[in-house]
Order: C-alpha cells, then sequence, then structure tokens
C-alpha cells in the first residue's frame, strides 16, 4: 500500500503538470518560445518517470534544437543540431573546473573505506555524554565531518544508518527522532564545501568555486548548529524520546599503568602523573610511559601556546609605509613614450617656459636660469640632490608639475635603498605595534579555560582524547588542508582536490586499509559517479541552447518582468519554486535544468549570483529530503531494521525540512552569513 501511495502521488503531480500544459499551450498558434515551455514541462515528466536525466536532457535538446534550426533553414537543421551537440560537448570537456569532481569523489571513497567513522562516533559519543541527547548530537556531528571530507550523500546517510541507527534504537530513542537526524546530517555534504554541488552551480551559472565555498562554510555550519540545538531542545522537554546515556555505555577500559596511577595517586591527570614521577610512589611504571602520557596530555596546552603565539605575531606585525613619489613606471618617463601617451605622464607646458635639454637616457634638466623673463626659478624646497655616489642621472617625477616650479626627484641607488625596498619603493622599518586590548583578553580567557580543562581532564577523559586524536584531528587536518588551500587562496579547487585525494590515500594507509581492493572500487565508483555529473553537463548543455534557441529564455523573462516585482518579491518566488521542484526533482536536475533560467534574470534586479547561490544550496537541501524522490529516506531504508518503515522515516524529516526554511530565512535577513568570508578574503 505505501508503495502505491508513492506511485499515486507522482503519478498525480505529472498529471498535474501536463493538464496545467495543455490548457494554457496556446495549440493554435505555437511559437518557438512555447515550444521552449513545452521541453520543459516534457522534460520533468520524463525524469519523473524514471527515465536517466543526463540522456533525457540530451534527447530532448536534440529534438527540439532540431525544430528551432527547422524554423530558420530546414535543408541545414540536421548538421545544425549536430554542430551543436559536438560544440556543447566539446566546452564540457574543455571546463577546467570539472576537474575537481573526480578527485573529490575519490578522495570521499578513500576516507569512507579508512575506516574512520566508526571510531569517530564511538570518541564523540563518549565526549558529549553529559549533554541532553547525546547519541544524535554526536551523530550530526560526524556526519558534518565526515560530509567535509567526502560530499557523497549515499555514503553517509548509508554508513551512519548502519553504525548509529541501530546504537540510537537500542538506547531507547524515538525511531523518527534518529531517521531524521541521520538523513538530515548526511546531506550537509551537498552544503558544507568541498561540495560537488557548489562545483556544478559554479559552472553552470559562472561563479567562482573558491567564493561559493568560502561563502557556504559559515551557512553550513549554521544549519548544522539549528540541528545540533533542535536536538539538545527536544531532548531536554522530552527526555523520553531521547534517553541518556546508561553508566555501561560511557564506561572505558583505562590501560593498566593509567589504572594505577588513577587508583593510587589521583583520578586527575597532571596529579597522578606528578605524583608517579616521584621515587617513593613510583608504581612500577617506567618514565618512557609516564612522559608519553604526559606529551599526549599536554597536547592541548602546546596548541593553545602555538596559536595564541601565531595572534600575537599578526596582531603586533609592524605597519609597512610604502613611497611611490617620485617613482617612473617600468619602461616610461621617456620623451617618446610620453609623446605617444602609453605609461607616460605628460608635463604640463606654460607660454614661456623653454623646453629642457634632452640628457642621455631620456632624463630631462630642469630649465636654465637664463630661459627668459617668464621663467621663475624652482623653490629650494622643491629641488632634491642627487645622490652623493653619484649611481644615476636623476628622474623627473611622474606627478604634474606647474609652469613656476619644476622640481626633480633623484632616483634611489643602492646605497639608498632600505631593507624591504625594491624597484624604488621605500619602506619604512617600525618596531613592532603594541599588544592590543582583544589579544589581553583572549589571552586572559585562554588562561582560565585551559586551568579548567586541566582541573577536569580525568585518566578517563585522557581515554578519549587519545580516541579523538586517532578518528577526528586526523580527519580534520585533512579537510582544513583541503578547504584553507582554497580559500586562501594557496591552490585552485583542482589542486586542493589533488591534495584532498593523496590525504585519503595517506588515511587509508595509515589505519592499514589501503590494498588492491579498496583502490579498485574507489576508482570504479569515482569513474562511475564523474561520468554521470559530465554527462549531466552535456545534457544540460544541449537543453539549454535548445531553450535559448526556442526563445524560452526571452519568454520567462518577459513573464517575470511583467509582473513588476521587487527584488524582494522576486527572491522569494525563485526559492519558492525551487523549493518545490525539490520534492519531485533531486538537486542535479534543478541545478542543471532550471539555473540557467533564474540567472539571466538577476541582473535585473541586482542579485548577487554569488549570495543567489548559496541560498540554492540551501534551499537544495529539502531536494533529499522532501517526498517522493527523498533519496536519503532510501538510502536510510535500505540499510534499517525491518519494522521501521518508510513513512515513520518520512515523519522524521519534516521537523528537520522546517529548520531549513528557518536558516533560509536567516540567511537572507542577514546576508553577511554567507558573504562576510569571500568578501573579507576576496574583496567583494
Amino acid at each position: 500500500m505505501k508503495i502505491k501511495k508513492d506511485l499515486w502521488f507522482g503519478f498525480s503531480l505529472m498529471a498535474a503538470i501536463l493538464l496545467v500544459t495543455a490548457i494554457f499551450m496556446p495549440w493554435g498558434n505555437l511559437s518557438n518560445g512555447h515550444l521552449g515551455l513545452l521541453m520543459l514541462s516534457l522534460v520533468v515528466v520524463a525524469i519523473m518517470l524514471g527515465f536517466p536525466t543526463a540522456f533525457t536532457l540530451m534527447g530532448m535538446g536534440v529534438i527540439f534544437a532540431w525544430f528551432a534550426y527547422r524554423s530558420g533553414n530546414p535543408e541545414i537543421a540536421v548538421r545544425q543540431t549536430l554542430d551543436l551537440m559536438v560544440q556543447r560537448a566539446y566546452a564540457v570537456m574543455s571546463n577546467d573546473v570539472l576537474i575537481s569532481i573526480p578527485l573529490f569523489v575519490f578522495m570521499g571513497y578513500l576516507v569512507e573505506r579508512a575506516n574512520l567513522i566508526a571510531k569517530l562516533f564511538r570518541s564523540l559519543e563518549l565526549s558529549l555524554a553529559r549533554v541532553p541527547g547525546s547519541l544524535a548530537v554526536a551523530t550530526l556531528v560526524t556526519c558534518a565531518i565526515f560530509a567535509t571530507a567526502t560530499g557523497i550523500v549515499g555514503a553517509v546517510v548509508t554508513l551512519m544508518g548502519l553504525l548509529a541507527f541501530p546504537a540510537m534504537l537500542k538506547s531507547g530513542y524515538d525511531i523518527r527522532l534518529s531517521a531524521g537526524v541521520i538523513t538530515a546530517g548526511g546531506c550537509l555534504g551537498i552544503l558544507i564545501p568541498p561540495s560537488v554541488m557548489l562545483i556544478v552551480y559554479g559552472a553552470t551559472a559562472g561563479v567562482s568555486v573558491v567564493q561559493l565555498y568560502a561563502g557556504a562554510f559559515f551557512p553550513g555550519l549554521m544549519l548544522a548548529g539549528l540541528y545540533i540545538l533542535y536536538v539538545v531542545i527536544l531532548a531536554k522537554l522530552k527526555p523520553e524520546l531521547a534517553p541518556p546515556l546508561s553508566m555501561e555505555e560511557r564506561h572505558i577500559d583505562l590501560p593498566p599503568a593509567n589504572e594505577k596511577m588513577r587508583n593510587q595517586i589521583s583520578h586527575r591527570v597532571v596529579p597522578g602523573l606528578i605524583g608517579a614521577l616521584k621515587g617513593s610512589r613510583n608504581l612500577g611504571i617506567g618514565g618512557g610511559e609516564i612522559a608519553r602520557q604526559g606529551f599526549i596530555a599536554l597536547l592541548p596546552a602546546i596548541t593553545l601556546v602555538l596559536f595564541l603565539g601565531f595572534m600575537w605575531h599578526v596582531s603586533t606585525k609592524p605597519e609597512v609605509k610604502v613611497e611611490t613619489a617620485g617613482l617612473v613606471e617600468m619602461g616610461g618617463g621617456g620623451a617618446d613614450q610620453a609623446a605617444a601617451g602609453e605609461g607616460g605622464v605628460e608635463e604640463p607646458k606654460a607660454e614661456g617656459v623653454a623646453e629642457p635639454e634632452e640628457e642621455a637616457e631620456g632624463v630631462k634638466e630642469p630649465p636654465a636660469e637664463d630661459a627668459g623673463d617668464g621663467v621663475k626659478e624652482p623653490p629650494a624646497e622643491g629641488v632634491k640632490e642627487p645622490p652623493a655616489d653619484g649611481g644615476k642621472e636623476p628622474a623627473v617625477a611622474r606627478e604634474a608639475v606647474p609652469a613656476q616650479a619644476v622640481a626633480v626627484s633623484p632616483a634611489p641607488t643602492a646605497g639608498d635603498a632600505t631593507p624591504g625596498s625594491a624597484g624604488g619603493i621605500t619602506a619604512e622599518e617600525q618596531e613592532r605595534l603594541p599588544v592590543p586590548t582583544w589579544y589581553w583578553v583572549m589571552l586572559g580567557v585562554s588562561v582560565i579555560a585551559a586551568i579548567g580543562f586541566y582541573a577536569i581532564f580525568t585518566f578517563v577523559r585522557l581515554e578519549i582524547f587519545k580516541m579523538l586524536l586517532s578518528s577526528f584531528f586526523p580527519l580534520a587536518i585533512m579537510i582544513l588542508a583541503v578547504l584553507g588551500s582554497i580559500v586562501f587562496g594557496l591552490a585552485t579547487p583542482t589542486e586542493a582536490a589533488a591534495i584532498g585525494s593523496a590525504g585519503g590515500f595517506i588515511l587509508a594507509a595509515a589505519y592499514k586499509q589501503l590494498n588492491f581492493g579498496v583502490i579498485k572500487e574507489s576508482v570504479f565508483l569515482t569513474a562511475k559517479t564523474s561520468a554521470m555529473v559530465c554527462w549531466l553537463f552535456v545534457g544540460s548543455s544541449i537543453f539549454s541552447a535548445a531553450f535559448a534557441l526556442l526563445g524560452g529564455q526571452d519568454l520567462v523573462e518577459k513573464w517575470v518582468l511583467s509582473m513588476n516585482l521587487t527584488p524582494l518579491q522576486f527572491m522569494l518566488l525563485s526559492q519558492f519554486i525551487i523549493f518545490i521542484l525539490g520534492w519531485p526533482l533531486e538537486w542535479t536536475e534543478i541545478i542543471v535544468i532550471f539555473m540557467p533560467i533564474f540567472i539571466p534574470l538577476l541582473a535585473h534586479f541586482h542579485i548577487d549570483p554569488l549570495f543567489f547561490g548559496l541560498l540554492v544550496a540551501l534551499n537544495l537541501q529539502t531536494a533529499f529530503l522532501s517526498p517522493p524522490v527523498a533519496m536519503a529516506a532510501f538510502y536510510l531504508k535500505g540499510v534499517s531494521p525491518p519494522h521501521v518503515t518508510l513513512n515513520q522515516i518520512f515523519a522524521g524529516m519534516l521537523p528537520f525540512m522546517g529548520i531549513q526554511v528557518v536558516a533560509l530565512a536567516l540567511l537572507y535577513i542577514f546576508p553577511d552569513i554567507g558573504m562576510w568570508l569571500p568578501r573579507v578574503l576576496y574583496g567583494n
């Protein structure tokens, strides 16, 4: 019955689309633009029937492109259509941005097979044991971290369905809450960088992928934070839906040496290690073991000291003042260049001023004293003496000089250059700036936090910290290396993806999971996923070209502009359409089919395509959570126990869809959530 209900919903939606098309289409007077709208509705229906998206787009595009060319010149319509196919396919093949897709996907599959997730989930579960709904919160954090490393929604939902879903059900968690947490958390991969969806949008809309990654970072964290906040509040108000962990589930076995120190000296790490060093209280533990445990325990303090030192260096770094007065542009300043008007500045001319004599190398001397009554002697402060060592002839300053005062500026010589100056640019060396107040505040808060941390740092928490060291921190370092190199301009997305793939190799090898079978399977899945995405691009490119040839884009633009919408109304309309499209379609179809329709309208409403892309990325979270094509629900259903129904999974996803709408509103009301980081880094 459940399958029949889903089928009835899908067929009803398709019937509604066809009915609207049949009623409003002017069949007696069809123009090319109306053919474009007919093509759009037929593509949506065909995709909902289950036809492959890429080849549906390609086939419809070819057929309707032939119609468009046939209306112009029927004799060459076939040749023009075939030429269009070749040109569009070649344009996709030559798009450098798309190279990063297989590399990021390959990184994700390698990380997935390194078996980090089980350790990561267990360590986060224990470290968050005192938080209400700790299992659900640990699941969301694990999903966010793993989504950042992979960006593959199906992989994250499936793995967390195998690991976290049974654990939450065993602990008495509500089925709907557990299903909603896993499906919503798994979908974060299409928003949090490095996201394949952002690459696809950037290539479709002509927006920098680097800036999209920087802009999507904080909205992704905001959405994950809203999920966690909802779970914590719900677990606090209704603890029966998310019971706390029992003491048996929190139990951790300590190593023998740490067990001795905890039982006989102190349960806290620092007093225990110090006490174990004393000869009279030596418990038979070797000095090397104590030093090893002490080094691990001091790692947070060492990291804090390094961070504070770096912040001190940045905050007190002296300002470098650059003086460019009196410089001549490279290759400029000569008489020929000044005459041609290229790169040089012409001297102003006044009546009665004699032309100065040209010296060697295009250097002009100031007027002689006997040039005439109309010439006045330049003031003393306007003249600079040439250097004593006589390295070079003086060069004329680039600034325009009044006729009454012609100034000469000597070019700097090697003897005059100060450290840090180059090419005639003199930098003033100053002492370090005074330490700002905010640094002292941060230092005081950090010291207090460190004291509080070590006051409650027990041997049990040390074991949890070790688990995080072996699971969370390697993954975090790889993620920071990939995203940091992109965001700070150290590498292009493709180069960073190559770094990530190498990091995936290293992680898989470090956890002894790198073998021929893993590499073979990862390469096969990467080729399969990448081929799907690239064929989608070819199909969407042909489809978009056919739609434009038929005039469908012009028809849509005229219709939208005829409504005299404000930018706010247009934004609400477009986001509502995308939200509705997320129910029957996946994000790939929405991006490649409908974004080329919306993007040309943005300039009219003065909307930044980067900001629009962030809203779309946040909105498209619903594409994986909204029935009947909620792929995350089907991924989870495939690995869940038999008693969990699809309707329960759908019901669990609905509150998180509401949270996505709230996050979308927050991003629109406070655009700096997404635009602040790109503006700071790239000056947008």
